[in-house]
This record gives structure tokens, C-alpha cells and sequence, in this order.
């Protein structure tokens, strides 16, 4: 299959606005209206924000649904290895054909008039999902909540929240509770609300919006709990208790995660057997993925390699917990990240749990942070660091220094896309 055709779409589009990052919705409701609003003819729509654990959330979730035998759409962003990821047609990734059709149709009825990336992306997701019969929408937000160009749907059948962490503070504020606020801007007037996991200030703020818009809240620590308990998950609510086997997405941040998946199914009324399928079908690349074939693997086969895309602090906190809950075995960092974010915060807490960390820059990606400053913060952090120019260098070092060790490539998905696509 080749992507020529969407790609050179795609393409197109970045050049629609100056900024990548503009955050209103008049541009979005322009486009759409074009579109004839293809918002009002999705399937009902489940609406994900949140800092951390969207994207496991809502996989877990379409695994549930699924497990049913309905038919789920899903948007997510960003992609690993090609855009096509972000859109899943019932249960199907869109077509080369499909996506081509749909940007086309986009560029075609915005012109030259300016609009990002994301924006007119998502217009193309939205009007895909209006054309193909399915059960469920699932949009995860791409950036906060209040004007993302998710947050179009007027009456979603469900929304939810999860753990809300300091991200993006130059777009969102610079306080847990200015970002709590911007998450709590897809609550819509009377539609159930699944809260994950959140420090007091930012629940304080989802609270008091969820009241002015009679929006019902299902929070965790009040009207639903999850537990691991002798190697299962155990959770409970107002109608009653599942005991399920433990995610298959490993990691104990998954616990949370799931527990949120759970009280969004049940909230959707759906039987034990969603609740399941939700725990042991669920697949979401690049969240402590175990890389066992392809040409990266097969380079160092005696090695444990291991791949992550979290790149914020309650990321590398949810990391260092996993790493340090897996058998004793020296652990290697392969670390690339965007100067966007809190490097040091990321790696702080895997201090106490790495022996090492080979800083390289993000292939391709301008607003990589170089390689020598990612090393440097690094040592800052306590981590003993040093440079490599590519992730394969950096794998071949490890290998010869410690062929049995455990090595985790980590810091920003889009690090984690150029892997992927490397080790095809």
C-alpha cells in the first residue's frame, strides 16, 4: 500500500498556519459547517482528556466494546509510524483510499483559508466517521480540552477525565488548577463524567465545573474503586464488584487506567464479559512495549528492550514504579525528547532505577532537544549519561558493555514512531 497521495496532502496542510499550535474552535466550526457538520451524524461519542492515560484508556475501552461485538470508531493523536493510526473505521484502520478522499475533501472546502494541521486533520477524521456505520465514537483530545478541535460534539454519550499533571503550561497555565480547568472544558451540560485519579486541586476545579453544567461526576475515591489484589484486578462501584484478570497494557498506572475503562462500561451498561475483553484484549503500541522481532531486536537479541513514549513527569514516575517492580536486571536508558518538556521532571525519579542513560536527538524532528542537553540534564538528575548519534548506536554500545541487560527507550512518542519505523 503506499501513502503517497495522503502524505502529500498531509504535507500541504502544514503549511495552512503559522503556528502548529493556535487553540480556538471558530476555525473549526467554519470548516465543519462546509462539511455540512459531520459532528451531528457520528455514532455516540465517548470524549477522552486528560494529562496521562488517554490513550490506554480508550484502548481499553474499544477492546471492551469490541469484545461485544460492536463496531467502535476511535481518533487519537499523535501517530507512531503513519497517520493512518490516528483514525480507526469500526474497528479498521482507515484506508490509504479513504484517508486520501477524506483530506481532499477538506482542502477543498477550506481553500487557502488558514487553519491548523491538527484542526483540518481532525475535520478529516470527523467526516470519515460520519460516512461508515459503527456503535461508538471514541475522540481523545489532542491538546487540553476547552478549544481543542475535539471538543465539537455538543451532547457525547460519555465523557471522561484522567489523571490531570503539569503539560503544556505555555497553552494551558502554569497551575494544576488553570490545567484542570481546560481538561474540565469538554464536560457538557448534563452528560456523565468518568474522573480518573486527580490531586485535590485539580479535582476541586472539575468538581465546580461538573456542578454549574449538572454533569454528573463517577469519581474515583467516591463512586468507583480499583485494586490489585494476589494478581488481579479488583474493582468496585455503586452496583457491585468485578474481580478480572490484570490489564495485559503492563505497568501499575494501568491499574487507574482501567479502573476508568471499567466505569465507563458500566456507565454504558455494558455485561462482565466488556469488562473482560477490556483487561485482556487491549493494545496500545509504545506504552511499555516489549520489542522482541525486527531489525533493532534482532541487532542485540541477548538484550530485554523494552519501548516507552511518555515524556512528563507523572510519566517518569509511573515508569520508575513499573521498572523497579520488574525482576533485578541492570536497566539502560535510550532517552530522546522535545525541548517542549520538563526533562528534568521526566527523568528525576528514574534516577533510583536506571545504571545509565545514552541521550540521541529525535530523527527528523525539529524541536528535538539535542542529544549533548538531554545527556546533560541527565547527570543533573543523577543519572550517569552519555551521547550516541542514533538509537542503533546507542543499542550496539549497551550490548557490548552488558549483553544481558535490560534496555528502555524512552522520552517522547515521536521518538518511539522513528524506532518503530525503524525496526519495521
Amino acid at each position: 500500500m503506499t501513502t503517497q497521495g495522503s502524505d502529500r496532502i498531509l504535507q500541504r496542510m502544514l503549511t495552512l498556519h503559522p503556528k502548529i499550535i493556535d487553540l480556538t474552535l471558530d476555525r473549526m466550526w467554519r470548516l465543519l459547517e462546509a462539511l455540512g457538520h459531520p459532528e451531528h451524524a457520528l455514532p455516540p461519542v465517548i470524549h477522552l482528556a486528560g494529562t496521562n492515560g488517554k490513550g490506554s484508556t480508550q484502548a481499553m475501552i474499544r477492546a471492551g466494546l469490541e469484545a461485544m461485538g460492536l463496531r467502535v470508531h476511535a481518533y487519537t493523536s499523535p501517530h507512531l509510524a503513519r497517520f493512518h493510526e490516528r483514525i480507526r473505521l469500526a474497528g479498521t484502520l482507515i484506508t490509504e483510499e479513504a484517508l486520501t478522499e477524506v483530506l481532499d475533501e477538506c482542502a477543498a472546502a477550506n481553500g487557502d483559508t488558514p487553519i491548523t494541521y491538527f484542526e483540518i486533520t481532525t475535520c478529516a477524521a470527523l467526516l470519515a466517521m460520519s460516512r461508515v456505520p459503527a456503535d461508538y465514537t471514541l475522540l481523545e483530545v489532542g491538546l487540553g480540552g476547552r478549544l481543542d478541535a475535539t471538543n465539537v460534539v455538543e451532547h457525547p454519550a460519555l465523557s471522561i477525565i484522567t489523571p490531570v499533571s503539569m503539560d503544556h503550561e505555555q497553552f494551558l497555565g502554569d497551575t494544576l488548577g488553570k490545567i484542570a480547568g481546560e481538561k474540565a472544558g469538554i464536560l457538557k451540560r448534563g452528560v456523565p463524567c468518568i474522573v480518573g485519579p486527580q490531586e485535590d486541586a485539580a479535582l476541586e476545579v472539575i468538581e465546580a465545573k461538573a456542578a454549574r453544567l449538572g454533569a454528573p461526576l463517577l469519581a474515583y475515591g467516591q463512586h468507583w474503586h480499583v485494586w490489585e489484589e494476589r494478581g488481579r484486578l479488583v474493582y468496585q462501584d455503586e452496583t457491585g464488584l468485578c474481580d478480572l484478570p490484570l490489564p495485559v497494557l503492563p505497568g501499575a498506572h494501568q491499574i487507574q487506567n482501567a479502573g476508568a475503562a471499567l466505569a465507563a462500561l458500566r456507565a454504558l451498561q455494558m455485561p462482565e464479559a466488556a469488562c473482560e475483553g477490556a483487561m485482556t484484549r487491549a493494545v496500545w503500541p509504545a506504552r511499555m512495549q516489549r520489542l522482541r522481532e525486527g531489525p533493532l531486536a534482532q541487532s542485540a537479541p541477548s538484550l530485554e528492550l523494552w519501548l516507552d513514549g511518555g515524556h512528563n513527569p507523572a510519566a517518569g514516575h509511573a515508569l520508575a514504579t513499573h521498572l523497579a517492580s520488574l525482576p533485578e536486571r541492570p536497566t539502560y536508558l535510550i532517552c530522546g525528547m522535545l525541548n517542549t518538556k520538563d526533562a528534568g521532571g521526566y527523568m528525576h525519579p528514574l534516577a533510583q532505577v536506571v545504571s545509565s542513560l545514552t541521550a540521541v536527538s529525535i530523527p527528523g524532528e525539529q524541536n528535538t532537544l539535542p542529544a549533548e542537553r538531554t545527556a546533560a540534564i541527565a547527570a543533573e538528575s543523577g543519572i550517569p549519561s552519555s551521547t550516541a548519534g542514533t538509537v542503533a548506536e546507542a543499542l550496539a554500545s549497551i550490548a557490548e558493555k552488558d549483553p544481558s541487560a535490560r534496555v528502555l527507550i524512552c522520552g517522547s512518542l515521536y521518538l518511539a514512531g522513528a524506532v518503530l519505523r525503524e525496526n519495521g
